[in-house]
């Protein structure tokens, strides 16, 4: 039979201080409760790491307070067998009846109790990468920074490369750059520098680089790409880290990069936030909640207030969302499919990325927790499956173009009878699973559509609709169309 003790803390963590409050065991009532506070210096967390254990206290909850809880998680994990973290906004205290002290005993009582649901921690080698992953976010971005500062200084010196050339950091550039960091003033020198098919340019690129750069935004243009130099050099080497640490995930990798749209370092940044392991959520819509890729809950008096996301996990909504993005471009793929369905139905690019990263993320998890590669359903998933519908609509706009329409199998063999029909009864043949659309029903204007059916014949005047009345019908038969095979 196992262990049945149980004894819970409460710690409310601070930049300076800790306010800790022990439970007494459960099931003792004559036993008190203690309460201490320390510092946070590591030498006073080893010290409330032993006095807990003498404690023998079993299971610790903290909140996730800035980065402050860190420390403490870091002496305490793999001492004391339940170690819990939870979201500021679960627990948060009442106004008027808050201090450190009440803040940590109220910790306590609610996981003595089990109303605390646990932040997801991973260990501490993905936690490792998730910083690695993190840190090269942020040096990508300073790139930008950087690269957006030295084409203000272009421009403010007239130097318009970026007018005429698509990337003005490409190797072209970069040599047009230093030249000018240089002192070099022959414009049509710079301009011998374009590689590739950037040279049939060089008569733009000459007057481009015709422009006016003093000496301090020659010194100001030398200082941004050395530290443009240097920042890539840094990436170069995170990268490289990453990819060592890598080699454990190699397998959760390469299944994750055949997802449309994922390359090799969205699927990095997906293992080092969610882990390799997905039994930690238990569903796939927890983890999409847990990233922040879901419709946020605000309901309140049966009303449904603002569905707007929570920021959850910035960093892998942003690579998942560059990876929908770069999936909406692919060719013969479902996620191009399902952007172009999303975009009109859900009412802009902006929703459809999301919902897009979405998808990516709900794969990620089934294939991770299967060990399996992504399986593609191609571009005409949504057409297989209301097949007739679709013939149906193809074949009624080729009918109202004018032309009659003859279908057949694409199994049968090319010497099977073709059927010839005209355009209405094309349609009928086509999906012969729907309703059928008698010539009478169409004289009379009753076919059965989306909008309100057409009531020309009933009030006697000429129908213009587009399938509706005999007037139609005898500009079909007087015009002749071409038939289509």
């Amino acid at each position: 039979m196992g262990n049945t003790y149980r004894r819970c803390c409460g710690i409310d963590v601070h930049k300076k201080k800790l306010s800790v409050y022990v439970l007494p065991p459960e099931g003792q009532t004559g036993a008190r409760a203690l309460e201490r506070e320390f510092r946070t210096f590591t030498r006073d967390l080893c010290r409330l790491r032993e006095w807990l254990q003498q404690c023998h206290v079993n299971e610790v909850v903290m909140e996730a307070t800035g980065q402050y809880w860190r420390p403490v998680w870091n002496v305490l994990e793999g001492e004391i067998p339940g170690l819990m973290l939870v979201n500021p906004q679960h627990v948060k205290a009442l106004a008027g009846r808050k201090t450190d002290r009440i803040d940590s005993r109220r910790l306590a009582r609610y996981l003595e109790r089990g109303e605390l649901e646990g932040s997801f921690i991973p260990p501490r080698p993905i936690r490792e990468l998730r910083d690695l992953t993190r840190g090269r976010v942020h040096l990508v971005e300073e790139v930008n920074r950087v690269k957006n500062r030295i084409s203000g200084l272009c421009e403010t010196g007239n130097i318009k490369v970026a007018s005429v050339a698509t990337d003005l950091f490409g190797a072209s550039g970069r040599q047009m750059l230093q030249a000018i960091v240089t002192g070099e003033r022959d414009a049509r020198w710079m301009a011998g520098c374009a590689q590739g098919r950037l040279r049939q340019k060089r008569d733009q690129l000459e007057l481009a680089l015709e422009g006016h750069f003093t000496e301090h935004q020659r010194w100001m243009l030398r200082e941004e790409l050395g530290h443009l130099k240097s920042l890539e050099e840094r990436i170069a080497r995170v990268e490289a880290e990453i990819k060592d640490r890598m080699k454990p995930y190699e397998d959760q990798v390469r299944h994750l990069i055949t997802i449309p749209g994922v390359n090799r370092i969205v699927a990095w940044t997906i293992v080092a936030e969610l882990g390799p392991d997905m039994k930690v959520f238990p569903d796939a819509q927890h983890a999409a909640s847990w990233a922040g890729l879901c419709p946020g809950n605000r309901e309140s008096a049966g009303i449904q207030r603002s569905g707007r996301t929570r920021k959850a996990n910035p960093y892998l909504r942003r690579d998942l969302c560059q990876a929908a993005w770069a999936a909406s471009h692919t060719k013969g793929t479902y996620l191009m499919a399902l952007y172009r369905r999303f975009r009109i139905q859900c009412g802009g690019h902006n929703k459809a990325i999301f919902a897009i990263a979405h998808q990516i993320l709900i794969a990620a998890y089934h294939m991770l927790l299967r060990n399996e590669d992504y399986r593609e359903q191609g571009a005409d998933y949504f057409d297989r499956q209301n097949k007739p519908r679709v013939v149906n609509r193809l074949v009624g706009r080729l009918t109202g173009l004018g032309y009659y329409v003859t279908l057949q199998p694409a199994e049968e063999s090319l010497e099977a009878p073709t059927i010839d029909a005209s355009p209405f009864e094309a349609l009928n043949h086509a999906c012969p699973e729907q309703p059928a659309h008698s010539l009478a029903q169409l004289r009379d204007g009753r076919r059965r559509g989306r909008g309100r059916p057409c009531k020309c014949a009933a009030r006697g005047i000429q129908c213009k609709h587009k399938y509706g009345g005999l007037p139609r019908l005898q500009e079909y038969k007087t015009n002749k169309p071409q038939q289509l095979t």
